[in-house]
């Protein structure tokens, strides 16, 4: 199939050139899905999709279009390509604009086991989102369920420009979630819990799931209501990725080239403790955003965004890395109808020694964010406020639930006196360890 989509995409590219085009690049892609949800035992909702289609950039000068279609005749992709220079030549000019040099590109495809060995069918899915239900209504104290998911989805890419690139890869990928309540009325509590991969082998089982929905939620009943104080704040894994987000965010190129990011004069300078490490890894294996080339075509290394508390450098595409004078780091993302943008990919928080457990008794007391509910987050001044929930320790030990209350700070402070947790797991393309901050601001009652 990828030899297919690839003939696609070199074929747009040439027609796009035999127009008049001064460089051009296209994108095919087929994709299938499957999902399934699961409401007391019954299928709510089972939808099966396939879609195949193709997106081509062009270039007229300085100017360029993208434009993207999913009738692929021969006819059609020669309009295509007609209204894509047609576009380009209308324009306006853009002097950071256009392909990257051929000695920039990737020359092999790496094999990242993205491939899963096993299919399931829709059967097959059905009884596994049945089966985390069932054992998520099993713990005792859950009252009723949101709903339990299954999905597959398998996806081809292709890539072929003017400058010589032709490249092409497959992704398999697969969840399973489930969502239930306890309680009832102001007492109501919900939550959940899922796990994703490329490999179906490598899901976690539906009864783990199941399991760790319902106690987790069991957990969170009859919650109370903090005064407004000044505490050590812990972000349990499931939102300290969000806190590698707002960095990603932060040295994203283009924000830098528009100088919005709070961080754009802190190049080379110490963010975090010595002992930090954040890094951004697109050829790990079996990775949910690995890739062996970047949506530009250009090559990809693992790189630390964060060095020994460092700030290294930007991410950047081709256009921002030409805004700012330097050179791209093959982080340029796209998509059929969009262009290139710089984006990450696997990042990880490199986990530090301490247990939660081990972090709440040196504490002593202080609050373990769980879920947050809604943001305010000032990508200019790093000033930061979420809606949050979660639990109060006290002597080192969860004391009770807490709701409806709002931690700020400021991300620069934040990220200051972060200190990693040591229980990293890989579940997604963000992730990190639970993680200290040594003193943040709650707003409560």
């Amino acid at each position: 199939m990828t030899d297919k989509l690839l003939d696609i995409a070199a074929d747009l590219v040439a027609r796009a050139r035999k127009l008049g085009a001064t460089d051009a690049d296209a994108m095919a892609v087929e994709q299938s899905d499957v999902s399934v949800s699961i409401r007391d035992g019954a299928v709510e909702n089972l939808e099966r999709s396939e879609a195949v289609g193709v997106g081509l950039r062009v270039f007229a000068g300085k100017s360029s279009a993208i434009i993207s279609g999913s009738v692929l005749t021969s006819d059609s992709l020669q309009k295509l390509a007609e209204r894509a220079l047609a576009m380009a030549k209308a324009a306006p000019p853009d002097e950071f604009c256009g392909l990257a040099d051929p000695s920039q590109l990737a020359k092999q495809d790496l094999d990242l086991d993205l491939v899963s060995d096993t299919e399931p069918s829709a059967d097959q899915l059905k009884a596994m989102a049945i089966e985390a239900e069932q054992h998520a209504l099993s713990v005792k104290g859950i009252t009723k369920s949101i709903g339990s998911g299954a999905s597959a989805s398998n996806y081809f890419v292709a890539l072929a420009a003017s400058n010589g690139f032709s490249r092409s890869y497959r992704r398999t990928g697969y969840g399973l979630s489930a969502s239930v309540i306890s309680g009832a009325g102001t007492n109501m509590a919900r939550d959940y819990d899922g796990t994703s991969a490329n490999h179906f082998s490598d899901l976690e089982t539906p009864e783990k799931i199941g399991r760790t929905a319902g106690e987790r939620t069991i957990a969170k009943i009859n919650p109370q209501k903090l005064t407004s104080r000044s505490a050590p704040v812990i972000f349990d894994r499931r939102t300290a990725s969000s806190l590698l987000g707002h960095l990603a965010s932060a040295i994203n190129g283009a924000s830098i080239a528009r100088g919005v990011s709070f961080l754009k004069d802190d190049l080379g300078k110490a963010l975090f403790k010595s002992n930090i490490n954040i890094i951004d890894d697109p050829l790990r294996i079996r990775g949910s955003a690995s890739r062996s080339f970047d949506g530009e075509g250009l090559a990809v290394q693992r790189r630390a965004l964060i060095d020994n508390g460092v700030l290294t450098g930007w991410v950047l595409d081709l256009r921002s890395a030409r805004q700012l004078g330097m050179t791209p780091t093959g982080q340029g993302a796209r998509g059929m109808a969009s262009q290139p943008n710089p984006s990450t990919s696997n990042v990880h928080l490199e986990p530090g020694e301490q247990s939660p457990a081990e972090m709440m008794k040196a504490i002593g007391s202080g609050l373990l964010i769980t879920e947050f509910i809604g943001a305010s987050i000032n990508s200019s001044t790093g000033d930061y406020s979420r809606g949050a929930s979660g639990f109060w320790f006290e002597n080192g030990e969860i004391a009770y639930p807490v709701s409806e209350i709002t931690v700020a700070g400021n991300l620069k402070d934040m990220f200051a006196t972060l200190v990693p947790a040591n229980d990293l797991i890989f579940k997604g393309a963000t992730n990190a360890p639970s993680c200290l901050i040594e003193g943040m601001t709650i707003a409560g009652r």
